[in-house]
């Protein structure tokens, strides 16, 4: 017959041959198997470019309802992740404590009220209140003046007895003991104990102006700075700031600014924590209880609010829902800790995501610690079926040298947090490409632009990233790469490089 031949016993159609050889050229042609240990010849040569092995490198790419992963290399090595582990540390609050939980802060009045007259001492007590801000600080102020109180006769006591954390050296992680992000969590922590620089550049005057809030009676402030021109470049250590604090043997601090500010900065805020706790707590609450026409007659001191004694007035913080937007959106390490330390102190929520069945932390005398929280992160991860045994996590705010988690195992995390209940909250608080947050300057002008959710990391020697991609097709992707790298500043652009690909996939 036409078109038959036969060849090692086999009969062919030669026809039927003619298409199975085209469907073989075709299939060569095709797109990689869903899962593939090759990275994207991009980012190949992005880290090439930027002088990093790829060895140094952990991504994880894994589209939402696949079996498996599209991209996995060294996937399942344990790496420092900066601050993307506050991925795990945001998803574990809003499954344990709930969207809605808030952190109490309570007033005590320990004397005697004789009409608008308090004889004895105003308590302050603490649970960790991660957004007790110069503006919910002076709304407690208010609140406690609108209770008829005008004039405190004893002391200021502040009982920060609720957490039990070691006494740390806020120079050890990086020599820069002042930074705001150094500062350790307490149980009543004002303000995040910090002082906000505002640099304003006068170009007419070749002058900078320097307002501090709030300002306290404690600092001295000294403005030598010189406007000159060129690019911002590093800006905090052209300020040529000379800190000293504890001067003479009291409580005083200094700050005088000798350097330079180009032009090109614009205006800047710089964060600094250079008073003790009670220092800080005391000098802005007699500065807002003054503003509010009462009078203070005491000193301040530590000390704890005795058992058994009603609060005169109650201070509750915003949701939980909204505090982890500022944690992932703007990396604040602070208030990063401040969660991780309320996780231990919850109470059978470990066994039932997202029920938000706590202890009411508000009642309880039992301090929280760093090691109940660590239980308490490994408890509701046997809960949730992830199995991380390369998991470190030291303070939860990914501010640290020693935290360890891989690549797969995170990007695990991502898409179980995809199916939670708390999925919406959890999304929405990462910061958005080329919108908002740590990714506001990010691919913009690209088709990347308001596409993805990511949270980003920043440490010497590491970058990293980690979220989700809507990619051109309508399909959602989570994405994690990790650089642990002394040349690790340079891995912007593979980053980049990644994110254009999951994008542009077929």
């Amino acid at each position: 017959m036409p078109g038959i031949e036969t060849y090692n016993g086999y009969t062919w159609n030669m026809a039927q041959f003619r298409i199975t050889i085209v469907l073989c050229f075709a299939l060569a042609a095709a797109p990689l198997p869903a899962f593939s240990h090759n990275l994207p010849l991009s980012v190949s040569q992005a880290l090439k470019q930027a002088g990093i092995p790829k060895s140094a490198a952990g991504i994880y790419v894994h589209e939402i309802g696949a079996a498996k992963p599209m991209l996995a290399i060294n996937a399942s090595v344990a790496m420092n992740p900066a601050s993307v582990m506050k991925l795990v540390t945001t998803f574990a609050g809003l499954e344990l404590l709930g969207p809605a939980y808030t952190w109490k802060t309570e007033l005590y009045a320990s004397g005697i009220l004789n009409g608008d007259i308090l004889q004895g001492d105003l308590i302050i007590r603490g649970y960790g209140d991660p957004r007790l801000n110069l503006e919910n600080f002076w709304l407690l102020t208010r609140r406690l003046r609108q209770t008829g109180l005008r004039e405190i006769a004893g002391d200021l006591v502040l009982d920060n007895s609720y957490f039990d954390t070691p006494i740390g050296d806020p120079a050890a992680f990086d020599g820069k003991p002042y930074r705001a992000y150094n500062i350790f969590p307490e149980a009543l922590l004002v303000n995040y104990r910090t002082l906000s620089l505002r640099l304003i550049p006068r170009s007419e005057s070749k002058t900078v102006r320097v307002v501090v809030d709030p300002l306290p009676d404690s600092l001295d402030l000294s403005n030598n700075l010189k406007l000159i021109d060129g690019k911002c470049g590093d800006w905090h250590d052209a300020l040529g700031a000379d800190i000293r604090t504890g001067m003479n043997g009291n409580s005083r601090a200094s700050i005088a600014f000798n350097g330079v500010y180009p032009i090109d900065c614009g205006e800047k805020t710089l964060l600094l924590g250079l008073h003790d706790s009670p220092t800080y707590t005391f000098g802005l609450f007699r500065q807002l209880w003054t503003e509010q026409g009462g009078v203070f007659r005491g000193k301040v001191r530590l000390g704890t609010a005795p058992e058994g004694l009603l609060p005169l007035e109650v201070h509750e913080s915003p949701p939980l829902a909204e505090i982890v937007r500022d944690i992932n959106k703007f990396s604040n390490n602070i208030s990063a800790r401040q969660l991780y330390l309320a996780l231990g102190m919850t109470s059978g929520a470990a066994a039932s995501p997202a029920t938000g069945l706590i202890n009411d932390t508000g009642s309880g005398r039992t301090p929280a610690t760093l090691a109940k929280s660590g239980a308490a992160i490994r408890q509701w991860l046997t809960s949730r079926h992830l199995h991380f045994p390369e998991l470190i996590i030291e303070n939860g705010s990914g501010l640290s040298r020693n935290e360890r988690i891989s690549a797969a195992n995170l990007g695990g995390l991502l898409l179980a947090a995809f199916q939670s209940p708390v999925m919406p909250e959890f999304v929405s608080s990462l910061p958005i490409t080329a919108v908002d947050g740590t990714m506001k300057k990010r691919l913009n002008g690209t088709p990347i632009a308001s596409q993805a959710h990511i949270k980003t990391g920043s440490l010497e020697g590491v970058r990293t990233m980690a979220g989700y991609m809507l990619d051109k097709s309508g399909r959602r992707v989570a994405i994690v790469f990790f650089v642990n790298h002394p040349k690790s500043g340079n891995a912007q652009s593979a980053m980049d490089a990644l994110l254009e690909w999951v994008y542009k996939r077929p």
